[in-house]
């Protein structure tokens, strides 16, 4: 006697090769998406990528070879080899306007980097109120420009309201600007009150990643605030301050603005930074090659900073687990 199956010998190869080759096709239709998306990912990359080509490398390549060259725009850029770096090293005021730029970093980087932790630790430990975070990030949303114009006019000799202030409680007035030991801290104070609150809350971003049962266990332990400020927001909060020190310091070694608009470089040098000394010898003297060799010093003594911040504050690690 004969019993019918019900599912034919054909038809169930034709199930198990239907089976076997689903995950190729599968997989073909990944490999395919795959391409799909890298394409819309080129494109998308594609703008900024072409931003950074035409903005930043081809003048970073053209700058270091215009420094083995004579140029003033007038004529051929001509090949001078070592001439520009030697004529560097040489340089009295070269190494006046780096020394004053250091002056100002120091300045500027210590000032800011303590006055902006304790701005970010109060807003996270004392309030929440966007209203203070608002105004904490005033002065950043004002130029460089015009905060050297306000602090220039608030802080003139004769009729700025500073020193009004200043003689009116008995006290002689202060050349800010106009003299050789005031002018540098000056205009780095400026750049502290303009940047600070810029600063407090990208270390505020930084304090709002540690977690605040740390706080509470600390707390139960009988731990003071300033015990916990040393003990956990300073080792959690190393990897983000590591790299807002190195942000800053970057953007202090390039300060420019200020300086032209307050004491464009004077009273004898005295404010004379690398930055305005570079741009003196560009466009005031078409001294091009000079300016590009300075800047490529000026782009090698960042780099060397940057890389020996980054190992020295272990910026690329953190203690959170």
């Amino acid at each position: 006697m004969t019993v019918a199956s019900s599912s034919p010998p054909s038809r169930l190869r034709a199930r198990d090769v239907g089976a076997r080759t689903k995950p190729k096709v599968r997989a073909r239709e990944r490999d395919g998406g795959g391409h799909g998306d890298g394409l819309l990912a080129a494109v998308f990359i594609a703008p900024a990528m072409l931003g950074f080509l035409v903005f930043l490398a081809w003048p970073t390549l053209r700058g270091i070879w215009l420094s083995f060259t004579r140029f003033n725009l007038l004529t051929p850029a001509e090949w001078v080899g070592l001439d520009n770096y030697i004529r560097m090293v040489n340089d009295p005021i070269f190494w006046g306007s780096l020394g004053v730029t250091v002056e100002y970093v120091v300045i500027n980087i210590g000032v800011q980097t303590v006055a902006a932790l304790a701005i970010a630790v109060l807003l996270q430990r004392l309030t929440q109120s966007s209203l203070l975070r608002g105004i904490v990030l005033t002065p950043y949303l004002m130029s460089n420009v015009v905060a050297g114009l306000v602090w220039l006019w608030i802080l003139d000799t004769q009729l700025g309201i500073g020193n009004e202030i200043i003689s009116a409680i008995g006290v002689d007035r202060i050349p800010f600007l106009a003299d050789e030991t005031w002018a540098i801290p000056t205009i780095a104070l400026i750049n502290v009150w303009r940047h600070v609150g810029y600063t407090a809350l990208l270390l505020f971003a930084g304090l709002q990643a540690i977690p605040n049962d740390m706080y509470e266990a600390a707390k139960v332990d009988g731990a003071s605030e300033w015990r916990m400020f040393w003990r956990i927001t300073m080792p959690l909060l190393r990897p983000v301050l590591a790299v807002v020190l190195i942000m800053t310091v970057i953007g202090s070694f390039q300060v420019f603005d200020t300086v032209a608009v307050t004491t464009a470089g004077g009273p004898a040098n005295a404010t004379n930074v690398l930055q305005y000394y570079i741009y003196g010898s560009a466009f005031g003297r078409f001294q091009f090659g000079y300016a590009s060799a300075m800047s490529v010093a000026l782009l090698v003594v960042l780099s060397a900073i940057t890389v020996l911040q980054y190992r020295l504050t272990r910026a690329g690690q953190t203690d959170l687990g």
